[in-house]
This record gives C-alpha cells, structure tokens and sequence, in this order.
C-alpha cells in the first residue's frame, strides 16, 4: 500500500459502539485499522475521504471502527498522572488555576517523607509554584488544604470531566460516538 498523506486516525468502539476508551481516546493508525480490517477483527462504521491504493485494491480510510468482539473493560480507573488532572479537572488543588498538562504537578497532601502514599486518596494536581510552596509540609503546617478531598473517581467522572478537554483533533465523524450521550441541542 502507498502511505497516505499526513495521519488518518480511527476511533475505536467496542462491540457496543462505545469508545473503548476515553483517556486516553482509543485510536489506531490508519494501518492497523486497514490490517483490522482484512483480519476481519473489526467493522468499518466511518471512512476518511483519503483513499490508499495497492496493485490490486483501493480502500477508503477507516475514520471510525467497531471491534466484532466485545473487550470488557475495567470498572475502576487506572491510577495514573494524567487520570489524577482529570479527576481535578486540570486545576491546582491549592490555589484553582487551571493550566497545560504540562504545566502540571501531583502533590502528596500527606508527603511521602511523611508517610504517605501514592494513592487516589493522597494525590492532588498542583501547579509548580504552589507545589514548591508546600514543599514537604503537612497542609495544615503552611494552611494550604486541597480545595476538594482527594477520592477515587468513577469512570463516568473521568468521562464527564474529560468532554471539557477534548484531543487537540477530533474527526467530525467520531463526535455521534464521543458524546453519544451528551444531550441534544433543542431545534
């Protein structure tokens, strides 16, 4: 096959047509979806404009694909850096700025030198200044308390928070897929 010009994502749905993932966006390459594809492992739902050619065959980009199989998912969250700045809605939990992922930290409320640990209950997103600022301190020693107690989030949570930060490309064929469930505007 020649290669196309430029990247032609495919959103992946589970056999239910939901994403098979949020966060982060379940997305193949064009040519792992093309191989999908002619191993019969999924369904073509979408298709790009931008079409590929072999000697033999010409095929449409797939720009949204179904698996044929169910995948059960997780019912907790993974604990990772960018699930906690999702949970926290991307804000510093000590001073509620919002910012870039990568002007983003996680603070240990209770600092590790302290005792505490890496979990969903004692991690918050923190911007660098406040980071620095409460350094190794127990909040109450420098007066700087989350704004919310840190938990473990559902998924639906990690959904809701991250459809106010969407992938810097969305093809308008994923959108009936993404926010399925969103409600309709009014006619």
């Amino acid at each position: 096959m020649t290669t196309a010009q430029g990247t032609f994502p495919a959103l992946v749905l589970n056999a239910d047509y939901r994403p098979l993932s949020y966060f982060p966006l379940s997305l193949w390459s064009w040519q792992d979806s093309i191989k999908a594809v002619f191993l019969q492992r999924v369904n073509v739902v979408d298709e790009y404009d931008q079409v590929v050619h072999s000697p033999s065959y010409e095929f449409r980009l797939p720009s949204v694909i179904s698996l044929k199989d169910y995948v059960k998912t997780g019912n907790r969250p993974a604990f990772t850096r960018f699930n906690v700045f999702l949970r926290d809605s991307f804000s510093c939990q000590y001073c509620s700025g919002i910012y870039r992922t990568e002007d983003l930290t996680f603070d240990h409320v209770i600092p590790r030198s302290r005792g505490g640990r890496t979990t969903w209950e004692n991690v918050v997103t923190a911007c660098a200044p406040c980071n620095l600022r409460k350094g190794n301190s127990l909040p109450k020693e420098v007066k700087m308390h989350p704004l919310r107690r840190p938990d473990q989030p559902s998924k639906f949570l990690l959904q809701e928070n991250g459809r106010a930060f969407p992938p810097n490309y969305l093809h308008e064929s994923w959108r009936d897929f993404l926010y399925w469930d969103s409600e309709l505007d009014s006619l």
